[in-house]
């Protein structure tokens, strides 16, 4: 992965920072003896039409300060009150300006579950979020090698967290699918470029087997988008900036959500036939 893009910047970063190789046993044990998870998942397969991962976000890279002086619990009671099936707190402090304790105090204040939104690069990653209350995890593909995917999501699996798996091609995709993953989220927003695509989850939503639940990830800016990809097939969107930057954040989930859930397999047959997805090498060195 090149060091000149941003997620190979904080890609690295993390690398640089993380213990590597395997998780020790009293870090396991400790993730293991954490309460029990809420249902990330779940929650989202539960929800009346298109479901809200609403996030809590201070800065990111590419915008700079969005609301630097949040408090985490606040836009949690603002999320929850609009009916938000779940949340996600980004815990990166070095390039994002988050911590442990902001999705500590998030999960405290309400009783949904909460996604750590962070580059995980270890096993200690993992076993971290399930020892500071995280009830899901994300795993990003273009970061991890397959066989860290595939370790990674299992060892969310062990410890009863669900694993939101962020694609961003057909490519991705496929290897989500090869390690079972069954919550997988698109992002718009290439992270080696930050640009955004607005109409890629919709595309790659038609890929998605029934069974597997379909996020749309960023770039979404308002109820019509989300009735556009709720129309595609994607059970929830993660939104951050837009109901960051209203005025009235309960009443931005209000909007966003419960659009109906549009049907995926007969777009999947016509869009590419009855042949899988292919995978080309990767431009990363995968």
């Amino acid at each position: 992965m090149s060091p000149d893009t941003y997620l190979g910047r904080i890609v690295a970063a993390h690398r640089a920072s993380s213990a590597g190789g395997p998780v020790g046993e009293k870090l396991l044990m400790e993730a293991e003896a954490a309460p029990p998870p809420r249902g990330f998942s779940d929650r989202i397969a539960a929800s009346t039409g298109l479901g809200v991962i609403a996030e809590i976000k201070r800065r990111s890279p590419s915008k700079g300060d969005i609301l630097p002086q949040l408090d985490p619990r606040v836009l949690a009671q603002e999320y929850c009150a609009g009916g938000a099936a779940c949340l996600s707190v980004l815990t990166d402090e070095e390039f994002f300006s988050g911590s442990a304790k902001d999705l500590i105090a998030a999960r405290a204040t309400c009783d949904v579950p909460v996604l750590r939104k962070d580059f995980t690069v270890c096993e200690a990653d993992v076993c971290e979020a399930r020892i500071m209350g995280a009830d899901a995890v994300l795993l990003i593909t273009a970061a991890l090698s397959d066989e860290e995917l595939s370790s990674f999501h299992t060892l969310a699996q062990e410890l009863a967290m669900d694993a939101l798996v962020e694609v961003h091609d057909e490519d991705d995709l496929e290897r989500a699918l090869e390690v079972g993953a069954e919550l997988i989220g698109v992002n718009q927003r290439d992270l080696r470029s930050f640009e955004v695509d607005r109409t890629r989850a919709a595309r790659l939503a038609a890929w998605f087997p029934p069974e597997v639940i379909a996020v749309a990830e960023s770039g979404i800016e308002g109820p019509d988008d989300a009735r556009r990809l709720a129309d595609a097939g994607n059970q929830a969107v993660l939104v951050g900036e837009w109901l960051l930057r209203g005025a009235d954040r309960a009443s931005g989930v209000e909007k966003l959500r419960g659009h109906e859930i549009g049907s995926r397999a007969p777009k999947a047959l016509a869009a590419r036939g009855s042949q899988p997805p292919s995978r080309p090498g990767s431009s990363d060195g995968r």
